[in-house]
């Protein structure tokens, strides 16, 4: 086996566990509100064409979903001051609040699925995760 057969396990392992999730929290938000406000919490402000980029959705798609986060309360819009044209997105803080407690909500229907691993395999996972979050940040960085 490659290494890179090692990543696409990961990878695939990443999306059954999101999938997995979304059936345990039985959720009615769309998985992009949570990744859009994820992105916004790390990134800080973004200009909406950045954002459907980085969310790997089409403009007029994240246009849309901004616009429902926002009548939500959970987004608010401005303009860009380098570019009056542009619009810039930024989490206002209900939206935070809603990300930490979806953040929780998340934790709590997925610890039954792993609350049999000792520490070992747990240093493993905390390495995986970092390392992947290394590497992920410096792809999001470079885009």
């Amino acid at each position: 086996m490659q290494h890179s057969d090692d990543i696409l396990r990961l990878l695939i392992g990443a999306h059954a566990l999101t999938r997995v999730a979304a059936l345990d929290t039985r959720t009615d938000a769309p998985s992009a509100q949570w990744r859009t406000l994820v992105l916004l919490r790390d990134n800080g402000p973004l200009r909406i064409g950045d954002l459907a980029t980085l969310s790997r959705v089409t403009q007029p798609g994240m246009t849309r979903l901004v616009a429902q986060m926002a009548d939500a309360g959970l987004l608010e819009r401005t303009s860009d001051p380098d570019d009056s044209r542009a619009t810039l997105v930024s989490a206002t803080e209900a939206g935070m609040t809603a990300l930490d407690e979806w953040l929780e909500v998340l934790s709590s229907a997925l610890a039954p699925r792993f609350a049999d691993l000792d520490e070992d395999e747990w240093h493993t996972i905390r390495r995986a995760a970092d390392i992947v979050n290394a590497r992920t940040r410096v792809a999001e960085v470079a885009r």
